[in-house]
C-alpha cells in the first residue's frame, strides 16, 4: 500500500539483535530450553506456535542465542520435525480450502 503524501511503500518491521549471543537477563539453561521444545512438540506444536510459546510463557528471546540451535533442528536431531515444511503445509492447506469454497459457491 502506497503513501498517501510520500513516495515509497515502507519497510516497517522488527530486526534481530546484532549481539549473537543471550542476553545477561536471560538466565534459563539451554538443556531446558531443549526441553521445553521437545515437550510442546510432542503436543502437537508447530515450531513458529512453540517459538512464540516460549517467548511469551518463558521470556526466551531467541531459541538460537541459547540453545545454538534452531527449534528445527532441535526437533529434527530428536526425530520429532514435520515431514512437511510448515510454510508449505500451510499453503496446501489454504489451497484445499479455496477449492472447497469454490465447489460450494461456483459463482466465487
Amino acid at each position: 500500500m502506497g503513501r498517501m503524501h510520500s513516495n515509497g511503500k515502507g519497510i516497517s518491521r522488527s530486526a534481530l539483535p546484532y549481539r549473537r549471543t543471550a542476553p545477561g537477563w536471560c538466565k534459563i539453561n539451554a538443556e531446558v530450553v531443549k526441553d521445553e521444545i521437545v515437550k510442546y512438540a510432542k503436543k502437537g506444536m508447530t515450531p513458529s506456535q512453540i517459538g512464540v510459546l516460549l517467548r511469551d510463557s518463558m521470556g526466551i528471546p531467541q531459541v538460537v542465542s541459547i540453545t545454538g540451535n534452531k527449534i528445527l533442528r532441535i526437533l529434527k536431531i530428536t526425530g520429532l520435525a514435520p515431514e512437511l515444511p510448515e510454510d508449505l503445509y500451510f499453503l496446501i492447506k489454504k489451497a484445499v480450502n479455496i477449492r472447497k469454497h469454490l465447489e460450494k459457491n461456483r459463482k466465487d
